[in-house]
C-alpha cells in the first residue's frame, strides 16, 4: 500500500485543535477525578464498592442517555454553538458536585454533569471530522486524546493535593473554575462550523435519529465503541482503593503514580497519532490490544508491590490502552457521512458513555470489600473479562477498518470533496 504524505495543519486548524484538547481536558479531569478520589469518598461517606460503582456509573448512564436525546438535532444547528451549549452546562454540574456533602446529591450532581459533559466529546468529534482530512486525523486524535495524560499528569495529581488539604470536593472546583476559562475562549476565538447545515434536508429530529441507526455501516461503529468501552472502563472505577488497600501505596504516593502514567500518556499518544497517519490503523489496534489484554492480568493478580514497580507496571499498561484509543477512533470517524456526523457521534458517544456505565456497575457488583481498609477481593476477575471483551473489540474493528478502506478507495481522492480546511484566523 502507497504510503500518504502527512498533511500539514493551518494555523486556526491548531488552534481548534488546542481548544478542542483543553476542553477534553477539563472534562475527562471531572469524570477521571473521581477514581482516584474513590478510596477518599469511600471512607468518608461510608460507600460500599457497589455504591461507588453506581456514583461512577450515574454520571456515564445520564451522559449515554443525553447523547441519544441530542442526537437527531446534532447536526442542525452550528457546531460552535452546540457545543458552547453544552459545556456551559457541564460547568454548572461540576459546581454543583462541588456543592455536594451527601452520597444523594453527589449522584444527583454527577447525573446533571453527565447530561452535558457526555455530549461534548461527540460535538468535538464531528468538528473534528468537518475541519480535518482523513490523513490528518490520526495526528489530531492524539493531540486531543492527551486530554487523557494531561488530566494524570495535572489534572489528577493537583486535585488530589486539593482533596487532602481542602476534602474531596475541592477538585470539582478546581475544573470549574478553569472550564469558565475555556468558555470564555470557545465564545471569543473559535468560528462557527456550519458546513454541514447545507446537507440538511427536512427530516424530523426523531427521523434523523432513526435514519442514522438503521445504516448497517454505522451500528458496526456503534458495536466496536460499546464494547471498546465497556473493556476500558471495567478497572477505572476502583483503580485507587487497588492501589492503596492491595498494593500498598499511600494517599502520598498516589498523585505520583498518576502523575507518572500521565506522562507516559503525553509521550505515547502524539507518537501513535503519527504513526497511524503512516501505517495500517488496525494492525496499531490490534497489537496494542493483546498488549493489554496481558497488562490486565498482571496488574489485576498483584498483591503488595513497590511503588517504582507499580508505576512501570501502569506505564506499560497505559502505553497499550492509548495505542488503542487513537486508531479506533480515527477509523471510526470516517464511517458517517457529512450530514449525519453529528448524529453519529452523538450515538457513539451515548454509547461509549452507556457502556462504561456499565462497565463501572458490572465491575462493583464484582468487586468486594469486608471493611474499610480492607483488601479488595475479586478484581483480578475483572482483568480476565477485559481479555474475552478485548478480543471481541478486534473482531469488530477489523470490519471497521474494511468499511473505512472501502469507503476511501471509492472515492478516489487524497482530501475528501467534503472536508472543509480550516484558514487561519
Amino acid at each position: 500500500m502507497q504510503k500518504e504524505e502527512p498533511i500539514p495543519f493551518t494555523g486556526y486548524q491548531k488552534f481548534v485543535i488546542f481548544i478542542l484538547a483543553i476542553t477534553q481536558f477539563t472534562v475527562i479531569l471531572d469524570f477521571m477525578v473521581m477514581s482516584p478520589l474513590g478510596d477518599m469518598l469511600m471512607k468518608s461517606l461510608s460507600l460500599k464498592p457497589s455504591a461507588f460503582g453506581f456514583a461512577v456509573s450515574g454520571y456515564a448512564f445520564s451522559a449515554g442517555i443525553s447523547g441519544l436525546l441530542t442526537a437527531g438535532f446534532a447536526d442542525r444547528f452550528d457546531r460552535k454553538k452546540l457545543l458552547l451549549f453544552f459545556y456551559i452546562g457541564f460547568i454548572g454540574g461540576t459546581i454543583f458536585c462541588g456543592l455536594a456533602h451527601t452520597y444523594a446529591v453527589l449522584v444527583a450532581a454527577r447525573i446533571i454533569t453527565g447530561l452535558f459533559g457526555g455530549v461534548i466529546g461527540s460535538i468535538s468529534m464531528a468538528i473534528i471530522t468537518d475541519l480535518f482530512a482523513m490523513q490528518q486525523r490520526g495526528r489530531v486524535m492524539g493531540f486531543i486524546q492527551m486530554g487523557f495524560g494531561g488530566s494524570q499528569v495535572l489534572g489528577v495529581p493537583i486535585g488530589l493535593y486539593l482533596a487532602n488539604a481542602w476534602g474531596w470536593e475541592a477538585p470539582f472546583w478546581m475544573v470549574a473554575t478553569l472550564s469558565i476559562i475555556i468558555a470564555l475562549l470557545i465564545a471569543a476565538k473559535l468560528q462557527p462550523i456550519t458546513q454541514h447545515l447545507a446537507l440538511q434536508n427536512d427530516k424530523s429530529a426523531f427521523k434523523h435519529l432513526w435514519h442514522t441507526l438503521a445504516k448497517s455501516n454505522y451500528r458496526v461503529g456503534f458495536m466496536a465503541t460499546a464494547l471498546l468501552s465497556i473493556g476500558g472502563f471495567m478497572m477505572m472505577p476502583f483503580g485507587s482503593a487497588f492501589a492503596i488497600n492491595n498494593l500498598g501505596l499511600t494517599n502520598e504516593e498516589l498523585p505520583m503514580l498518576f502523575m507518572v502514567s500521565g506522562v507516559s500518556s503525553l509521550i505515547v499518544m502524539p507518537l501513535i497519532g503519527k504513526l497511524s497517519d503512516k501505517i495500517d490503523k488496525f494492525k496499531i489496534f490490534a497489537v496494542a490490544s493483546v498488549w493489554t489484554m496481558i497488562m490486565c492480568v498482571v496488574y489485576t493478580n498483584l498483591g503488595v508491590t513497590p511503588l517504582i514497580l507499580v508505576m512501570a507496571l501502569n506505564i506499560l499498561m497505559m502505553v497499550g490502552i492509548m495505542s488503542r484509543m487513537i486508531p479506533s477512533s480515527a477509523l471510526t470517524s470516517a464511517i458517517p457521512e457529512m450530514a449525519d456526523r453529528g448524529a453519529f457521534m452523538s450515538i457513539n458517544s451515548s454509547l461509549q458513555q452507556i457502556a462504561g456505565g456499565i462497565a463501572a456497575a458490572v465491575a462493583g457488583m464484582i468487586v468486594s470489600q469486608k471493611g474499610k481498609g480492607a483488601p479488595l477481593e475479586h478484581y483480578n476477575v475483572v482483568g480476565y473479562v477485559i481479555i474475552v471483551i478485548s478480543t471481541l473489540s478486534i473482531l469488530l474493528m477489523m470490519r471497521v477498518n474494511n468499511l473505512t478502506k472501502k469507503k476511501m478507495d471509492s472515492k478516489k481522492v487524497v482530501i475528501p470533496e467534503d472536508i472543509v480546511i480550516g484558514e487561519g484566523f
